[in-house]
């Protein structure tokens, strides 16, 4: 008998983090209708350019583990602000991309 078997017969009623993680994937975020819009703006902080991501109409987590996932597989900074992705540098192409791979349909805004 392992550790996990003696703290499911010590404390029954808990739910253990296998159990937890198995009722909700971390990969599954909300999927909407309408389409995210994603455009470029060379006026962002300083002067330096950032992507803008919005219309996302899932939950604040959903939407931070999006921002997440796509700042680490770029490898730059950003933030979620007021329901929008901000992300710093021009990657309109590369998140549309990461976008599509997830599912999302992707609107694009400008030049």
């Amino acid at each position: 008998m392992d550790l996990q078997d003696q703290l499911k017969k010590i404390f029954p009623d808990h739910k253990f983090e296998e159990e937890v993680s198995s009722s909700q994937s971390e990969n599954e975020l909300f999927m909407q209708d309408d389409p995210i819009v994603c455009k470029y703006e060379k006026k962002g902080r300083n002067g330096k350019p950032v992507t803008i991501l919005e219309n996302y109409n899932g939950s604040d987590e959903d939407l931070k583990s999006l921002a997440k996932e796509i700042k680490s597989k770029l490898g730059v900074g950003g933030s979620v602000k007021d329901d929008t992705i901000v992300i710093q540098g021009n990657y309109r192409d590369k998140i549309m991309d990461i976008l599509k791979e997830k599912g999302f349909s992707i609107k694009r805004v400008g030049g």
